[in-house]
């Protein structure tokens, strides 16, 4: 039998801190209390984290979130004792086990900038997951490779295309379905290659990074 995320949410409400474990309420506290990683730094010196979602649809507001996985890039390299995986689609024994399951991503994200592609249907699965089982208002800095790859690789594409696409454009293997995991280590070869390009382009830190594709998002979708 298979189990997600929908199961142990609270159909539409808002957990209540007082309502979850000790363990995770104390470790949601030190969160909330942590400083975000400034991001005025070369891109050398900061650690991005490169997500991806397994769900069971496309739908944020319906459909459940079955796992999340993530790896860390930083110094231009793919960290593999850096890397996360969250499993929702075995069976969970308690909502205490989601719960700690949730907030471990949290305390392994950092608040770092995060990367994926296509951030809103990413960001709608965490967003919705976080605030109905832990009370968080999940608003991470995005990089969104879907808009920002057009916008510094013009040259190979002007619009936003499959990711499978940008594979083969980039010589990164074959297309094909791919597990969550492995979906993220190709979404992290991409995001290297990009840094090179965002770097030659005096786009030379995250925070400029971030902006970028806020701007490249932004003008794409309206125009």
């Amino acid at each position: 039998m298979v189990f997600g995320l929908k199961n142990f949410l609270l159909k539409g409400g808002t957990r209540s801190p007082a309502s979850l474990p000790e363990d995770v309420r104390l470790a949601l506290e030190a969160w909330r209390a942590s400083t975000a990683p400034a991001l005025d730094g070369p891109h050398f010196h900061t650690r991005y984290v490169v997500v991806d979602v397994a769900t069971s649809g496309s739908r944020a507001a319906e459909d459940e979130l079955l796992g999340i996985s993530a790896v860390g890039v930083q110094a231009g390299s793919i960290l593999p004792a850096d890397a996360f995986a969250l499993d929702l689609a075995a069976d969970v024994a308690a909502d205490a086990a989601v719960d700690r399951q949730l907030m471990a991503f949290l305390t392994y994200a950092a608040k770092a900038p995060l990367v994926t592609y296509h951030s809103p249907f990413v960001s709608g699965f965490l967003q919705r997951a976080y605030k109905e089982r832990l009370g968080v208002d999940f608003q991470p800095q995005w990089i969104d490779l879907a808009w920002l790859l057009p916008s510094l690789f013009p040259e190979k594409s002007m619009k936003v295309v499959a990711l499978d696409d940008w594979l083969e454009m980039f010589g990164l293997g074959s297309s094909g379905r791919r597990d969550t995991m492995a979906n993220t280590l190709v979404l992290a070869r991409l995001f290297q290659m990009l840094l090179v390009r965002a770097t030659g382009k005096e786009i030379a830190t995250a925070g400029k990074l971030v902006e970028e594709s806020q701007a490249a998002t932004f003008l794409r979708r309206h125009h």
